[in-house]
């Protein structure tokens, strides 16, 4: 992605740490296609070393080919140096290997950069790793490697890129003061242009370079009708066509009014051990990221999730109103997008932003009689949080829950103001990206 605006990524701050780590270890970073890996990277070598280099698995057959000759990290740098004519030097410069999914032996390098020669910067980029090492079989050297992941730009790094004097406002509000009318108004409006336009690095600069809509929509479409290339690429025949009719019934997942996941939604009588691993691929490739179920609110949380009931989600928003076909003229109208789709734009949205702030939510069902979008681990809590689309809440489930668990906090997402009372927080959905700090 070589744009001209420059987009605000928070995770370049981890990055800056990562580079003075007394025990520096090789970084990879993972996420989906298209959501600014390499130019995250670049970005990186350009603004924290002297200079950056940057060698790619999947499109330059020199580099890949030099990587099956030795593995010995020296001759590799004194090698990459000659063919791309720039210094690779110790500290000073960032090596950047982008797809290295694709070479088995550029992957096991890593470990002798760890090993022997830790003093170079190594930074590499995958798309498809996850899905890549499942089906080689393949694992990294234990503890050899540093990872962090990008996701799309959040609502907080949409407006950092956009409007910075909303941005700065969002950064530093507490949780004790009420937001003003105008600005609570203000950030809701903002919100919605967010949810239309979502926060794929080239669909976020198609707007604030042109402020067409039009543009945004033809990118957003680009990029879906993109992903499915991807497919064929580490999947047999039989598994592509079954990854093609999960995500075929993404849409329909989606829309329903109970988002559990159904196999038979995919195709009639679709069992679960025949597409299993077609959901696995899809979670791995980062394009949709799934919730398990639990009935049960205990430490630790991951030891009472039920693998056989779940949802999905989409990786970001603005492609989920694409998927949607969505017009983006809802954006003028007052609440439509909530209105409409006010349970699957605002949970997806919730999710996204949760696990961005490392959460690992899964959702909590009582029976049939009440059910709380997500449940977390925070500082020795188990926190629910319920989402609303609307100012109007009626939060039965929620009410529920905390007279049947008694937990220390919960938080009610919505389009309601900020507010912190006997044991509730309610947070604006446009403030999500803080509930962390807020709690």
């Amino acid at each position: 992605m070589e744009e001209t605006i420059e987009l605000k990524r928070n995770l370049l701050n981890e990055m800056v740490r990562w580079k003075t780590k007394r025990k520096r270890k090789p970084l990879m970073l993972q996420g989906a296609r298209q959501v600014g890996k390499t130019w995250l990277l670049k970005k990186f070598g350009a603004t924290s070393f002297d200079n950056f280099v940057v060698v790619n698995i999947d499109k330059d057959v020199t580099i890949r080919e030099l990587f099956e000759k030795t593995k010995e990290p020296h001759r590799l740098v004194e090698q990459i140096s000659l063919i791309k004519g720039k210094p690779v030097l110790p500290e000073k410069t960032l090596l950047i290997i982008d797809e290295i999914q694709d070479s088995d032996e550029a992957l096991n390098s890593l470990k002798y950069f760890k090993e022997d020669a830790p003093e170079y910067a190594v930074a590499c980029a995958g798309s498809l790793l996850g899905v890549a090492m499942k089906k080689k079989g393949r694992s990294f050297p234990v503890g050899m490697v540093d990872f962090m992941t990008l996701y799309p730009l959040s609502f907080s790094e949409f407006l950092d890129s956009y409007d910075q004097r909303l941005a700065h406002i969002v950064r530093d509000w507490k949780v004790e003061d009420s937001l003003p009318e105008i600005l609570r108004q203000e950030l809701n409006e903002k919100l919605k242009l967010y949810m239309v336009v979502g926060g794929m690095p080239e669909a976020v600069v198609d707007w604030i370079e042109t402020r067409d809509l039009r543009e945004v929509d033809e990118t957003l479409s680009n990029i879906l009708r993109a992903y499915p290339l991807d497919f064929s690429k580490y999947a047999t025949p039989a598994e592509m066509i079954r990854i093609q009719q999960v995500w075929d019934s993404m849409q329909r997942q989606l829309a329903k009014d109970n988002k559990k996941f159904k196999y038979s939604e995919v195709q009639k009588g679709a069992r679960a051990r025949e597409y299993e691993v077609a959901v696995d691929w899809l979670c791995r490739a980062g394009l949709v990221h799934k919730v398990n179920n639990t009935e049960t609110a205990r430490f630790p949380l991951d030891a009472y999730k039920d693998d056989s009931i779940f949802k999905l989600y989409l990786n970001d928003v603005g492609l989920l109103r694409r998927m949607f076909h969505l017009d983006p003229a809802t954006i003028s109208q007052e609440n439509s997008l909530f209105t409409e789709f006010k349970g699957v734009m605002s949970e997806n949205y919730a999710l996204l932003s949760l696990l961005r702030q490392g959460c690992s939510p899964l959702y909590w069902s009582s029976g049939n009689q009440a059910e709380i979008e997500f449940l977390l681990e925070h500082k020795n809590n188990i926190i629910p949080v319920e989402v609303k689309s609307k100012e109007s809440i009626q939060a039965k489930s929620l009410s529920e829950y905390r007279k049947k668990n008694n937990p220390a906090i919960a938080v009610r997402m919505s389009l309601r103001n900020i507010q912190k009372r006997d044991g509730l927080l309610d947070l604006p959905l446009s403030l999500a990206d803080r509930m962390i700090d807020l709690l």
